[in-house]
């Protein structure tokens, strides 16, 4: 998800379900900060396929969550045929077949986005996931993408399991190569639990503009220097990545220290809040509190977020400019 966020009073957040530091009051007022991420998954669970009204809602209400965070823009990433019940084989979650479609899945999010947008003042953008379990699903992914480019969705991805490549599974490669024939925006999760060949396969193959996690990047040093030179983005998310048990628990030896060192281009995001129970908030607070990020960290990598998202040029560079100012920075200060 990215998450562009004003400054705001933090809520007391509840016991997540492992022992992680609970974010500080106050910390993004404190900074007096605009946040940007890339990463976070719209969630549904199978009581919500096939039902219209709920996946509209689900997706209004999480505008909603984001504007309590004092978020301004967000792009949220979700698969339409996991909840959808006809034009999908297989049916997912054991439903019986019924008559909503991917493609009426998508246009539901997008009004759902659309009305959180306009009740609660921030931008809300989405990106369509294809699944490495299901390639079969991956083309018809890459046409909803093509067909609602401008109305709300602005990239494709590729989530699972990462040890499905994609000379297994051509339909991934096929589905990404028209989506850059067509100037569809590209990324892909790759290098949070599978080796680094996995995200060398997004980058040279699937032609990935970002990079989903991509921790192991760093055990293939070449790739990773081609990567800093190329100034590939990186969507970390430091307490998913704790709690799935994709990198070691001690936060002080996370990967995206190492990000930070050799000043790569990546975000900081939240990943399943509503599973993990956490907060764009919380990941600030780990961050600052266990891996040395500062104020000035936090700005910098908040700007190259914004220069990479998938937003148009001219929006782009307006949604640049509102970090500047708010920064009381020049543009192009070096960052």
């Amino acid at each position: 998800m990215l998450d562009i966020s004003v400054p705001l009073s933090l809520q007391t957040f509840p016991t997540p379900p492992t022992k992680i530091p609970i974010a500080p009051r106050g910390l993004l007022q404190k900074l007096n900060i605009y946040v940007v991420s890339l990463g976070l998954p719209l969630i549904f669970c199978d009581l919500s396929s096939g039902d219209r009204e709920a996946i509209k809602r689900i997706a209004y209400e999480f505008v909603e969550d984001k504007a309590k965070e004092g978020v301004i823009y967000v792009e949220v990433r979700y698969s339409p045929h996991f909840l959808a019940n006809t034009d999908v084989e297989p049916i997912p979650w054991n439903q019986k077949e019924g008559d909503l479609s991917p493609d009426e899945v998508v246009r539901l999010v997008n009004q759902g986005l659309a009305d959180g947008e306009k009740a609660f003042n921030i931008i809300a953008r989405s990106i369509l996931c294809c699944m490495r379990h299901m390639p079969s699903w991956s083309m018809g992914v890459v046409e909803l993408c093509k067909k609602y480019k401008k109305d709300g969705v602005v990239a494709i991805d590729l989530a699972g399991d990462e040890s499905l490549n994609c000379e297994a599974y051509p339909g991934h490669r096929m589905a990404y190569e028209e989506a850059e024939r067509c100037g569809v925006h590209r990324t892909v999760h790759a290098g949070e639990v599978g080796p680094a060949s996995v995200v060398k396969e997004a980058v040279e193959v699937l032609k990935a503009e970002r990079i989903g996690h991509g921790y192991n990047t760093l055990e293939d040093q070449v790739l990773y220097k081609q990567l800093l030179e190329q100034n590939m983005h990186f969507e970390v998310c430091p307490i998913s990545s704790k709690l799935t048990g994709a990198c070691d628990p001690d936060f002080t030896k996370h990967p995206v220290i190492t990000f930070r060192k050799d000043k790569a281009n990546y975000s900081l995001n939240t990943d399943d809040p509503l599973i993990f129970n956490s907060t764009l908030h919380l990941d600030y607070s780990t961050a600052q509190k266990y891996m040395g990020f500062t104020e000035e960290e936090f700005k910098r990598l908040n700007i190259n977020s914004a220069n990479s998202s998938f937003l148009p040029e001219k929006e782009k560079k307006d949604l640049v400019n509102k970090l500047y100012e708010a920064y009381g920075m020049v543009e192009n200060t070096g960052f």
